[in-house]
Protein backbone atom coordinates (compact mmCIF):
# COMPACT_ATOMS: atom_id res chain seq x y z
CA UNK A 1 0.00 0.00 0.00
CA UNK A 2 0.88 3.46 -0.58
CA UNK A 3 1.55 5.46 2.40
CA UNK A 4 3.41 9.22 2.33
CA UNK A 5 4.94 10.21 5.08
CA UNK A 6 5.57 14.13 5.97
CA UNK A 7 7.49 15.33 8.92
CA UNK A 8 6.71 18.83 9.94
CA UNK A 9 3.38 20.66 10.19
CA UNK A 10 4.49 24.40 8.74
CA UNK A 11 4.00 25.92 4.97
CA UNK A 12 6.01 22.87 3.00
CA UNK A 13 3.88 20.54 4.48
CA UNK A 14 0.71 21.91 4.04
CA UNK A 15 1.43 22.83 0.87
CA UNK A 16 2.60 19.42 -0.24
CA UNK A 17 -0.75 17.61 1.28
CA UNK A 18 -2.74 20.10 -1.54
CA UNK A 19 -0.83 19.62 -4.15
CA UNK A 20 -0.77 15.51 -4.20
CA UNK A 21 -4.68 15.36 -3.51
CA UNK A 22 -5.13 17.98 -6.31
CA UNK A 23 -2.68 16.11 -8.42
CA UNK A 24 -4.84 12.87 -8.03
CA UNK A 25 -3.03 10.94 -5.18
CA UNK A 26 -5.75 9.22 -3.16
CA UNK A 27 -3.99 7.06 -0.82
CA UNK A 28 -2.82 7.51 2.95
CA UNK A 29 -0.96 10.34 3.66
CA UNK A 30 0.10 11.08 7.50
CA UNK A 31 1.86 14.23 8.90
CA UNK A 32 3.84 14.01 12.20
CA UNK A 33 4.25 17.74 13.88
CA UNK A 34 5.37 17.86 17.02
CA UNK A 35 3.23 21.30 17.94
CA UNK A 36 -0.25 20.71 19.11
CA UNK A 37 -1.88 23.28 16.39
CA UNK A 38 -2.83 22.76 13.24
CA UNK A 39 -0.26 23.49 9.95
CA UNK A 40 -0.35 27.24 10.54
CA UNK A 41 1.56 30.51 8.85
CA UNK A 42 4.79 31.95 10.86
CA UNK A 43 5.42 35.60 9.44
CA UNK A 44 2.00 36.73 10.99
CA UNK A 45 3.20 35.52 14.11
CA UNK A 46 5.87 38.41 14.58
CA UNK A 47 3.09 41.08 13.75
CA UNK A 48 -0.55 41.00 13.59
CA UNK A 49 -0.86 37.59 16.05
CA UNK A 50 1.98 39.32 18.52
CA UNK A 51 -0.02 42.32 18.76
CA UNK A 52 -3.60 41.08 19.18
CA UNK A 53 -4.63 41.81 15.62
CA UNK A 54 -5.24 38.23 14.03
CA UNK A 55 -6.55 35.60 16.51
CA UNK A 56 -4.98 32.07 16.35
CA UNK A 57 -8.03 30.42 14.26
CA UNK A 58 -6.54 32.49 11.24
CA UNK A 59 -3.15 31.36 11.26
CA UNK A 60 -4.05 28.02 9.90
CA UNK A 61 -3.52 27.23 6.59
CA UNK A 62 -6.95 24.50 6.69
CA UNK A 63 -8.99 23.51 9.51
CA UNK A 64 -9.82 20.21 10.87
CA UNK A 65 -12.19 19.09 8.85
CA UNK A 66 -10.11 19.87 5.61
CA UNK A 67 -7.53 16.88 6.46
CA UNK A 68 -10.66 14.89 8.22
CA UNK A 69 -12.26 15.20 4.19
CA UNK A 70 -9.04 14.43 2.55
CA UNK A 71 -8.27 11.79 4.45
CA UNK A 72 -5.10 12.73 6.01
CA UNK A 73 -3.78 11.72 9.23
CA UNK A 74 -2.42 14.15 11.83
CA UNK A 75 0.10 13.04 14.43
CA UNK A 76 0.08 16.40 16.13
CA UNK A 77 2.30 17.15 19.60
CA UNK A 78 4.24 14.16 17.99
CA UNK A 79 7.57 14.00 17.32
CA UNK A 80 9.95 11.60 14.68
CA UNK A 81 12.99 10.98 16.74
CA UNK A 82 14.54 8.12 13.34
CA UNK A 83 14.02 7.59 9.81
CA UNK A 84 15.40 4.40 8.55
CA UNK A 85 16.48 4.69 4.99
CA UNK A 86 16.72 1.04 4.42
CA UNK A 87 13.67 -0.02 6.27
CA UNK A 88 11.46 2.83 4.78
CA UNK A 89 9.74 3.79 8.33
CA UNK A 90 9.76 6.45 11.00
CA UNK A 91 10.07 5.66 14.70
CA UNK A 92 8.10 8.21 16.60
CA UNK A 93 8.47 9.67 20.23
CA UNK A 94 6.43 6.38 21.75
CA UNK A 95 8.58 4.20 19.75
CA UNK A 96 6.03 3.29 17.25
CA UNK A 97 7.04 3.28 13.57
CA UNK A 98 5.38 4.45 10.41
CA UNK A 99 5.83 2.73 7.30
CA UNK A 100 6.56 4.91 4.03
CA UNK A 101 6.59 4.49 0.45
CA UNK A 102 7.38 7.83 0.31
CA UNK A 103 8.76 10.37 3.08
CA UNK A 104 8.49 14.07 2.92
CA UNK A 105 10.86 15.78 5.47
CA UNK A 106 9.60 19.40 6.40
CA UNK A 107 11.50 19.80 9.74
CA UNK A 108 11.78 23.41 9.24
CA UNK A 109 14.39 25.67 11.43
CA UNK A 110 14.79 26.25 15.11
CA UNK A 111 16.08 29.96 16.89
CA UNK A 112 19.41 29.88 17.36
CA UNK A 113 20.34 29.53 21.13
CA UNK A 114 22.04 32.42 22.77
CA UNK A 115 25.05 30.93 24.66
CA UNK A 116 25.52 33.48 27.96
CA UNK A 117 24.69 33.46 30.97
CA UNK A 118 20.94 34.15 32.26
CA UNK A 119 20.00 32.89 28.87
CA UNK A 120 17.49 30.53 31.12
CA UNK A 121 15.79 33.14 32.77
CA UNK A 122 12.35 33.54 32.49
CA UNK A 123 10.61 35.97 30.38
CA UNK A 124 13.38 35.74 27.33
CA UNK A 125 11.42 34.68 24.20
CA UNK A 126 12.00 33.54 20.93
CA UNK A 127 9.94 34.59 18.25
CA UNK A 128 8.90 30.82 16.16
CA UNK A 129 5.64 29.45 17.29
CA UNK A 130 2.57 29.83 18.73
CA UNK A 131 3.43 28.79 22.08
CA UNK A 132 6.42 31.20 21.83
CA UNK A 133 4.26 34.40 21.11
CA UNK A 134 1.07 33.64 23.78
CA UNK A 135 4.52 33.10 26.33
CA UNK A 136 5.28 36.69 25.18
CA UNK A 137 2.14 38.33 24.88
CA UNK A 138 1.45 39.02 28.86
CA UNK A 139 4.76 40.53 29.18
CA UNK A 140 4.19 42.91 26.14
CA UNK A 141 2.32 45.50 28.30
CA UNK A 142 2.95 49.60 27.89
CA UNK A 143 5.24 51.15 29.63
CA UNK A 144 7.28 47.82 30.38
CA UNK A 145 11.12 47.85 29.01
CA UNK A 146 11.54 45.29 25.96
CA UNK A 147 15.35 44.42 25.16
CA UNK A 148 15.91 42.76 21.59
CA UNK A 149 19.08 41.04 21.01
CA UNK A 150 19.73 40.79 17.34
CA UNK A 151 18.54 43.43 14.69
CA UNK A 152 17.17 41.51 11.57
CA UNK A 153 13.88 40.92 10.12
CA UNK A 154 12.44 39.12 13.15
CA UNK A 155 14.30 41.65 15.65
CA UNK A 156 13.05 44.82 13.38
CA UNK A 157 9.28 43.34 12.91
CA UNK A 158 8.78 42.66 17.12
CA UNK A 159 9.99 46.29 18.21
CA UNK A 160 7.75 47.10 15.35
CA UNK A 161 4.83 46.15 17.05
CA UNK A 162 6.30 46.57 20.65
CA UNK A 163 6.46 50.06 19.60
CA UNK A 164 2.68 50.31 18.70
CA UNK A 165 1.87 48.68 21.81
CA UNK A 166 3.67 50.99 23.86
CA UNK A 167 6.52 49.38 25.27
CA UNK A 168 10.40 51.00 25.68
CA UNK A 169 12.01 49.32 23.08
CA UNK A 170 15.92 49.18 22.40
CA UNK A 171 17.48 46.39 19.35
CA UNK A 172 21.02 45.86 20.37
CA UNK A 173 23.29 44.84 17.18
CA UNK A 174 26.33 43.01 17.20
CA UNK A 175 27.38 43.85 13.57
CA UNK A 176 27.85 48.05 12.67
CA UNK A 177 24.02 48.19 11.32
CA UNK A 178 21.15 46.27 11.51
CA UNK A 179 20.07 43.59 8.75
CA UNK A 180 23.88 43.72 7.65
CA UNK A 181 23.61 39.69 6.47
CA UNK A 182 20.87 40.21 4.40
CA UNK A 183 20.73 43.82 2.46
CA UNK A 184 23.09 46.60 1.50
CA UNK A 185 23.89 49.50 3.63
CA UNK A 186 21.47 51.84 2.09
CA UNK A 187 18.05 50.02 3.69
CA UNK A 188 20.33 49.08 7.12
CA UNK A 189 20.17 52.84 7.08
CA UNK A 190 16.44 53.74 6.28
CA UNK A 191 15.74 50.89 8.58
CA UNK A 192 17.28 52.39 10.99
CA UNK A 193 15.72 56.18 10.18
CA UNK A 194 12.43 54.32 10.17
CA UNK A 195 12.76 53.67 13.63
CA UNK A 196 14.84 55.97 15.35
CA UNK A 197 11.81 57.89 14.18
CA UNK A 198 8.95 55.58 16.02
CA UNK A 199 11.35 55.85 19.25
CA UNK A 200 12.84 53.03 18.95
CA UNK A 201 16.35 52.59 20.57
CA UNK A 202 19.25 50.33 18.26
CA UNK A 203 22.75 50.10 19.19
CA UNK A 204 24.60 48.53 16.66
CA UNK A 205 28.64 47.62 17.02
CA UNK A 206 27.47 46.14 20.40
CA UNK A 207 27.47 43.21 22.27
CA UNK A 208 25.97 40.99 24.76
CA UNK A 209 27.98 39.45 27.56
CA UNK A 210 25.11 37.93 29.64
CA UNK A 211 21.57 38.82 30.90
CA UNK A 212 20.75 39.28 35.01
CA UNK A 213 17.83 38.57 36.69
CA UNK A 214 15.81 39.05 39.86
CA UNK A 215 15.22 35.58 41.72
CA UNK A 216 14.35 33.42 38.35
CA UNK A 217 13.21 36.37 36.05
CA UNK A 218 15.51 38.45 33.62
CA UNK A 219 16.01 42.19 35.24
CA UNK A 220 18.81 43.54 32.85
CA UNK A 221 20.85 42.72 29.48
CA UNK A 222 24.61 43.07 30.25
CA UNK A 223 26.86 44.56 27.26
CA UNK A 224 30.16 43.75 25.89
CA UNK A 225 31.29 47.24 27.44
CA UNK A 226 29.91 46.26 30.85
CA UNK A 227 26.67 48.52 30.79
CA UNK A 228 23.97 47.08 32.04
CA UNK A 229 20.37 47.81 30.48
CA UNK A 230 17.54 47.28 32.38
CA UNK A 231 14.77 44.82 31.16
CA UNK A 232 11.51 43.41 32.18
CA UNK A 233 11.78 41.05 28.77
CA UNK A 234 13.79 40.24 25.99
CA UNK A 235 13.53 38.78 22.76
CA UNK A 236 16.25 36.50 20.98
CA UNK A 237 16.56 37.19 17.35
CA UNK A 238 19.93 35.68 16.41
CA UNK A 239 19.31 33.93 13.16
CA UNK A 240 17.88 30.41 13.01
CA UNK A 241 19.52 26.72 12.26
CA UNK A 242 18.26 24.06 10.01
CA UNK A 243 16.58 20.94 11.49
CA UNK A 244 18.53 18.73 9.67
CA UNK A 245 19.21 16.12 12.46
CA UNK A 246 17.14 13.27 11.35
CA UNK A 247 18.16 13.28 7.72
CA UNK A 248 21.86 13.23 8.80
CA UNK A 249 21.27 10.35 11.42
CA UNK A 250 19.34 8.50 8.05
CA UNK A 251 22.44 8.76 6.29
CA UNK A 252 20.81 11.73 4.45
CA UNK A 253 23.68 13.89 2.31
CA UNK A 254 23.33 17.64 4.10
CA UNK A 255 25.28 20.36 3.30
CA UNK A 256 23.72 23.89 5.12
CA UNK A 257 20.57 21.83 4.66
CA UNK A 258 19.00 18.43 3.27
CA UNK A 259 20.86 18.63 0.29
CA UNK A 260 17.64 18.21 -2.70
CA UNK A 261 17.59 18.03 -6.37
CA UNK A 262 15.25 20.90 -8.12
CA UNK A 263 12.17 18.52 -7.50
CA UNK A 264 12.89 18.00 -3.75
CA UNK A 265 14.11 14.70 -3.70
CA UNK A 266 17.33 14.07 -1.52
CA UNK A 267 20.08 11.50 -1.81
CA UNK A 268 17.21 8.48 -1.08
CA UNK A 269 15.28 8.04 -4.55
CA UNK A 270 12.16 7.87 -2.17
CA UNK A 271 13.01 10.53 0.29
CA UNK A 272 12.28 14.30 -0.07
CA UNK A 273 12.79 17.25 1.69
CA UNK A 274 11.22 21.30 1.31
CA UNK A 275 11.12 23.96 2.75
CA UNK A 276 13.90 25.93 5.21
CA UNK A 277 15.84 22.79 6.03
CA UNK A 278 17.03 22.36 2.88
CA UNK A 279 19.92 23.44 0.54
CA UNK A 280 18.60 22.94 -3.07
CA UNK A 281 20.08 24.54 -6.79
CA UNK A 282 18.98 27.29 -8.32
CA UNK A 283 20.44 27.53 -12.04
CA UNK A 284 18.91 30.96 -12.51
CA UNK A 285 21.13 32.25 -10.01
CA UNK A 286 23.56 29.74 -10.84
CA UNK A 287 24.45 28.15 -7.44
CA UNK A 288 22.76 26.27 -5.17
CA UNK A 289 21.52 27.92 -1.92
CA UNK A 290 19.39 27.45 1.82
CA UNK A 291 16.49 30.14 1.56
CA UNK A 292 13.74 31.20 4.67
CA UNK A 293 10.67 32.46 2.89
CA UNK A 294 7.06 31.42 2.30
CA UNK A 295 7.66 31.30 -1.42
CA UNK A 296 10.62 28.65 -1.15
CA UNK A 297 8.34 26.29 1.35
CA UNK A 298 5.60 26.51 -1.18
CA UNK A 299 7.37 25.94 -4.65
CA UNK A 300 9.68 22.78 -2.73
CA UNK A 301 6.27 21.54 -1.45
CA UNK A 302 4.59 21.69 -4.65
CA UNK A 303 7.81 20.57 -6.50
CA UNK A 304 8.55 17.25 -4.34
CA UNK A 305 4.55 16.64 -4.84
CA UNK A 306 4.68 17.28 -8.55
CA UNK A 307 7.68 14.07 -8.73
CA UNK A 308 5.83 11.63 -6.40
CA UNK A 309 3.03 12.30 -8.89
CA UNK A 310 5.21 11.49 -11.54
CA UNK A 311 4.40 14.81 -13.63
CA UNK A 312 7.95 16.19 -12.33
CA UNK A 313 7.99 19.99 -11.96
CA UNK A 314 11.02 21.80 -11.31
CA UNK A 315 11.56 24.24 -8.98
CA UNK A 316 13.95 27.60 -10.69
CA UNK A 317 12.78 30.97 -9.23
CA UNK A 318 14.13 33.94 -8.54
CA UNK A 319 13.51 34.17 -4.74
CA UNK A 320 11.11 36.65 -3.34
CA UNK A 321 10.56 38.00 0.42
CA UNK A 322 8.40 40.41 2.23
CA UNK A 323 8.71 42.65 5.58
CA UNK A 324 5.94 44.49 7.32
CA UNK A 325 7.43 47.29 9.83
CA UNK A 326 4.76 50.34 11.10
CA UNK A 327 3.44 51.50 7.49
CA UNK A 328 6.52 50.18 5.99
CA UNK A 329 5.94 47.50 3.39
CA UNK A 330 9.46 46.23 2.12
CA UNK A 331 9.37 43.87 -1.17
CA UNK A 332 12.72 41.99 -2.22
CA UNK A 333 13.31 40.32 -5.61
CA UNK A 334 16.58 38.62 -5.74
CA UNK A 335 19.65 37.95 -3.71
CA UNK A 336 21.42 41.49 -3.62
CA UNK A 337 24.18 40.33 -1.69
CA UNK A 338 26.83 39.98 -4.61
CA UNK A 339 26.13 43.74 -6.34
CA UNK A 340 28.73 46.31 -7.40
CA UNK A 341 26.00 49.38 -8.12
CA UNK A 342 23.11 50.55 -7.08
CA UNK A 343 20.08 52.51 -8.59
CA UNK A 344 17.42 54.27 -6.67
CA UNK A 345 13.84 55.18 -7.66
CA UNK A 346 12.44 57.79 -5.45
CA UNK A 347 13.65 59.61 -2.14
CA UNK A 348 15.62 57.64 0.35
CA UNK A 349 14.57 60.16 2.83
CA UNK A 350 10.77 59.28 2.50
CA UNK A 351 8.93 55.97 3.07
CA UNK A 352 8.98 55.07 -0.77
CA UNK A 353 11.38 53.87 -3.09
CA UNK A 354 12.75 51.32 -4.82
CA UNK A 355 16.72 50.15 -5.01
CA UNK A 356 18.08 48.20 -7.95
CA UNK A 357 20.98 46.45 -7.70
CA UNK A 358 23.83 45.37 -10.21
CA UNK A 359 26.51 43.10 -10.95
CA UNK A 360 28.45 44.30 -13.44
CA UNK A 361 25.64 44.87 -16.30
CA UNK A 362 23.13 42.48 -14.68
CA UNK A 363 20.16 43.46 -12.68
CA UNK A 364 20.70 40.98 -9.28
CA UNK A 365 17.71 42.35 -7.39
CA UNK A 366 15.33 45.01 -6.03
CA UNK A 367 14.00 46.59 -2.80
CA UNK A 368 11.02 48.31 -2.94
CA UNK A 369 9.68 49.89 0.05
CA UNK A 370 6.03 51.23 -0.37
CA UNK A 371 6.24 50.47 -3.91
CA UNK A 372 3.86 47.16 -5.17
CA UNK A 373 4.32 48.29 -8.70
CA UNK A 374 7.47 48.25 -8.96
CA UNK A 375 7.88 44.63 -7.21
CA UNK A 376 5.61 43.27 -9.71
CA UNK A 377 7.86 44.65 -12.52
CA UNK A 378 11.10 43.81 -10.38
CA UNK A 379 9.87 40.41 -10.68
CA UNK A 380 9.82 39.92 -14.47
CA UNK A 381 12.72 42.02 -14.81
CA UNK A 382 15.10 39.84 -12.46
CA UNK A 383 14.02 36.87 -14.18
CA UNK A 384 15.02 37.97 -17.70
CA UNK A 385 18.37 39.48 -16.32
CA UNK A 386 18.87 35.97 -15.12
CA UNK A 387 18.40 35.28 -18.72
CA UNK A 388 20.45 37.28 -20.32
CA UNK A 389 18.65 41.04 -20.53
CA UNK A 390 20.12 44.00 -19.81
CA UNK A 391 18.58 47.01 -18.42
CA UNK A 392 19.81 50.84 -18.40
CA UNK A 393 19.96 51.95 -14.86
CA UNK A 394 19.27 55.48 -15.53
CA UNK A 395 15.77 54.52 -16.62
CA UNK A 396 14.97 52.46 -14.14
CA UNK A 397 15.92 55.28 -11.83
CA UNK A 398 13.72 58.04 -13.99
CA UNK A 399 10.09 58.54 -12.42
CA UNK A 400 8.60 60.10 -15.77
CA UNK A 401 8.48 56.29 -16.73
CA UNK A 402 5.74 54.14 -14.51
CA UNK A 403 6.57 51.51 -13.34
CA UNK A 404 4.58 49.83 -15.91
CA UNK A 405 6.63 51.80 -18.47
CA UNK A 406 9.59 49.54 -17.24
CA UNK A 407 7.88 46.29 -18.55
CA UNK A 408 8.53 47.18 -22.29
CA UNK A 409 12.55 48.14 -21.66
Amino acid sequence: MNHIVIIGAGQAAAQAIVSLRQGGYEEAITLVGDEQELPYQRPPLSKKYLSGEMEAERLFFRGQEYYDNENVTLKLGCRATAISADKKTVTLEDQSDLAFSKLIICTGSRPRQLPLPGAELKNIFDVRTIADIDAMKPAFTPGKKLIIIGGGYIGLETAAVACKMGLETTVIEAADRVLARVTDSVMSAFYQRVHAEEGVTILTGTGVAGLHGTEVTVSGVELSDGRILEADCVVVGIGIVPNTELAEAAGLDVDNGIVVNDVARTSHPDIYAAGDCTQHPNDLLGRRLRLESVQNAIEQGKAAASDILGTPVAYHQIPWFWSDQYDVKLQIVGMSGDHDKIVTRGDLNSRSFAVFYFKGDQLTAVDAVNRPGEFMVAKKLVHRAAEGDVFEPDKLADESLSAKDLMAL
